[in-house]
């Protein structure tokens, strides 16, 4: 295996519409620092025992926090509790396992990456749709209106200037909050099964899983729904039951919704389209990355560790295949080196700070034409 490390596509195909300037001695020379970095300090790229660790420690707070709500016993507000638990655990174990697996960064062996990228399929997701929405659309194609899939919602809210603006955006940054609350909802009993049966991802063709693959998809459904619903329906009564799931649920999607918009919807992320006349874009792939994504709370060891490193959001995206573990170190590498070449390297102090950033961004396009 070669010691270098692709900044770019890796495992993303390249884009057939899009078409990026040509690379600079900045990709090469960012290249070179971060693979000095890890040469000098014999740090792994993968394979990391923290990476490890903090995947025994995330599935067993989903099962934890799951038995405490199905067999403990608990009385009503121990539920609660346990609730919110359950919701912060799921999120924890995407962000930390699913995440860096399917990007191929969690390890060097491909069915190590394979296998733990099947935890999305037991928590109602689905690894291998999740591999085309977010690691081709998003990755190949971050906040360019009608290419990446993160930015488009529809009618339902407006998050790029490139999108038509319909009379109710005027009220977006106050409702959308609630409407994030649908994300886990929606993913887990609409989107995949859409998916598969159209074969269409946001107006993108999708290839749909066959043979193995999609025995997995329909394998991992119905353990979802036997855990969320089945389950729990011999202990509590089937309202209860739905009422659960809905309030733990819709916890788990505005954190996932917030974490992921904190990285592009904001006030200092670009929203650049391709120049129809000439067919192709003023920046090449790797500077896009950057003008196209902010860091959050780089400081805050907690959050860092629940996150994944998603608060890295500049290095996931310049190295997608690294794992999240080694950000920190990295964003110092990536920070420096923009500097040096007049790049701008986003980033906001704390967690609260981007929340600001992303509510202004909403009510400025609301108000925009």
């Amino acid at each position: 295996m070669s010691n270098t490390t692709a900044i770019s596509t890796d495992s993303i195909a390249e884009p057939k519409k899009i078409r990026f300037a040509p690379n600079s001695e900045f990709e090469r020379e960012l290249n070179n620092r971060v693979n000095a970095y890890f040469k000098n300090t014999s740090k792994n790229k993968k394979d990391c025992f923290s990476m490890y660790l903090k995947s025994f420690l995330s599935v067993s707070w989903v099962i934890a926090s799951y038995c405490l709500i199905v067999f403990a016993g608990l009385p009503w507000w121990g539920i609660v509790l346990a609730s919110i638990s359950l919701s912060f655990a799921l999120n924890a174990q995407a962000f930390n396992v699913m995440h860096d697996a399917i990007h191929g960064a969690y390890s060097k062996h491909k069915i190590i990456n394979k296998l733990m990228g099947h935890w999305l399929d037991l928590i109602g997701g689905s690894s291998y749709l999740w591999n085309s929405k977010h690691n081709y659309y998003h990755h190949s194609y971050p906040n360019i209106a009608g290419h990446d899939s993160d930015v488009e919602v529809g009618i339902f809210a407006r998050f790029t200037p490139h999108h038509k603006k319909y009379f109710f955006h005027r009220f977006q940054h106050i409702y959308i909050w609630l409407l994030y609350g649908f994300l886990a909802i929606k993913w887990h009993l609409l989107d995949d099964f859409q998916v598969y049966f159209t074969g269409e991802e946001n107006g993108h063709k999708v290839e749909r899983p066959k043979g193995l693959d999609a025995v997995i998809f329909f394998a991992g459904k119905i353990f979802f729904f036997t855990m969320a619903f089945v389950i729990p329906s011999f202990y509590y009564p089937v309202l209860y039951v739905i009422g659960l799931y809905i309030f733990i649920a819709m916890i788990q999607g505005v954190i996932m919704s917030v974490v992921f918009q904190l990285a592009h919807c904001v006030e200092e992320a670009e929203f650049p389209m391709q120049d129809e006349e000439a067919g192709i874009m003023d920046r090449s792939f790797i500077v896009h990355q950057i003008y196209t994504t902010v860091n959050f709370a780089r400081g805050n060891r907690l959050l860092t560790w629940y996150l994944g490193g998603l608060n890295y959001q500049v290095e996931h995206h310049l190295f997608p295949r690294i794992c999240h573990i080694n950000y920190p170190a990295m964003s110092v590498i990536v920070e420096e080196t923009c500097s040096e070449y007049g790049i701008p390297y986003s980033t906001h102090g704390g967690f609260l700070d981007g929340v600001k950033s992303h509510y202004n961004w909403l009510r400025e396009l609301a108000h925009s034409p």
